[in-house]
């Protein structure tokens, strides 16, 4: 008799997205990545933003991101092809070079210019169990991409002052994409960075972001932790270059915390 062979489940694929930058949002996608990767789940990042911040930060020389995640947009090379491992563990890395600073441009007069990303997705037989797309800081078509490929958004949204301006342009963004393109796309939650615990501000911030947002916003928050800051200069994300920090306990908990709300979607 003969066995059929299982079908490879489809991996989730989250976009990490803030148009705003410097809010962490590339830090927390490879902390997040690797926290997931540390309790034994499979997870791929996809660097979709040009200054190329995850693949620094996940180890990958700038000599060695060629085929990346550029050349997937442009048709010159499949998802398997720029897929590569990192210092983790079950982390793969699809890298960003230079090259994809004139994608925008490239990928405007292309029919179907929003759903690249998915059809290159689609068309992969992907072995990991968790996608995250490190998204520019931009509301533009790599972003876009990101988001029509995606199944959830997860926002690091920074606690300071002017933190909910951009939130409404996002939704709206996302309402968007959920009306015309994508769906099923949902918001995973909104993670709250750079908590400092000693400025009343943060809490003042992370009190309006929680009566804006509910329980969209995670329990977890991410400090402002100068071991998160320096990992990224020794090209290792902060739980491998000290685990026993605040802010990558802080991950840990929200890689926890995440995995809680995929399985209440499941």
């Amino acid at each position: 008799m003969t066995v059929a062979t299982p079908l490879p489940q489809r991996p989730r694929i989250i976009a990490v997205a803030n148009q705003k930058g410097g809010v962490g949002k590339t830090t927390t996608a490879i902390n997040l990545a690797t926290a997931l990767a540390a309790i034994d789940k499979r997870v791929v990042v996809i660097d979709l933003d040009p200054q190329g911040n995850a693949s620094t930060g996940l180890g990958i020389p700038s000599g060695e991101r060629r085929p990346g995640s550029y050349h997937v947009l442009i048709g010159e090379a499949d998802f398997a092809e720029t897929r590569r491992p990192t210092m983790v563990p079950g982390l793969d890395i699809v890298p960003a070079g230079v090259d994809l600073s004139g994608a925008e441009i490239e990928l405007v007069a292309l029919e179907g210019r929003e759903s690249i990303l998915r059809r290159a997705l689609h068309r992969a037989q992907s072995s990991c169990d968790y996608l995250l797309i490190d998204c520019p800081p931009a509301l533009g078509l790599l972003t876009l991409n990101a988001l029509v490929a995606a199944d959830a958004v997860l926002v690091p949204l920074q606690c300071e002052f002017f933190a909910l301006e951009g939130m409404s342009h996002l939704m709206r963004t996302i309402e968007r994409v959920r009306r015309v393109h994508n769906p099923n796309l949902e918001i995973q939650g909104i993670v709250l960075t750079m908590f400092d615990k000693r400025n009343r501000l943060s809490d003042l911030v992370a009190s309006d972001v929680r009566a804006h947002f509910g329980d969209k916003v995670y329990e977890t928050v991410i400090p402002r932790n100068v071991r998160i800051s320096e990992a990224p200069s020794h090209g290792r994300p902060v739980l491998i270059y000290d685990v026993a920090c605040a802010g990558s306990r802080a991950y840990l908990h929200l890689a926890g915390e995440v995995l809680r709300r995929e399985r209440s979607v499941a």
